[in-house]
C-alpha cells in the first residue's frame, strides 16, 4: 500500500504509528502479566496460610479466629503465644522459601 500520494512522509508516519501501537500493546501486556503473577503469589500465600491454620488442632490458631464461646482469640491465639505452635496467619509471615516449597509440592 503506497501512501506517497497523500504526503511525502506519510509512509514514515504510518510506520511510526504502527511501531508506537505495537510498543504500547507490549507494555500493556507486560503490565497484565505482572499483575497476574502478583495475584498468583497472593493466592499461594493464602493457600499456605489456610494450610497452616487447618493443621492447628484448636480453635485459636490466629488472633482473628473465634474461640468456642464466639469471642475473638486475640492474644490467646497460638500465633500470639511465645514458644507455642508456630502458625502462619498473615501474608507477611510467608517466606520466599515457603513459596518455593509450595510450588515444588504442587508441580511434583
Amino acid at each position: 500500500m503506497s501512501l506517497g500520494f497523500i504526503r511525502p512522509y506519510a509512509a514514515i508516519e504510518y510506520k511510526l504509528l504502527v511501531s508506537v501501537a505495537i510498543l504500547a500493546m507490549g507494555t500493556l501486556y507486560s503490565g497484565v502479566s505482572a499483575s497476574r503473577s502478583n495475584e498468583s503469589l497472593a493466592e499461594i500465600k493464602q493457600a499456605i496460610i489456610r494450610d497452616s491454620i487447618a493443621s492447628y488442632s484448636g480453635n485459636c490458631a490466629c488472633p482473628f479466629n473465634s474461640a468456642k464461646n464466639g469471642s475473638s482469640c486475640g492474644r490467646r491465639s497460638a500465633y500470639s503465644r511465645a514458644g507455642g505452635y508456630s502458625v502462619i496467619c498473615y501474608p507477611n509471615d510467608v517466606t520466599d522459601e515457603m513459596v518455593r516449597n509450595y510450588k515444588k509440592r504442587k508441580t511434583s
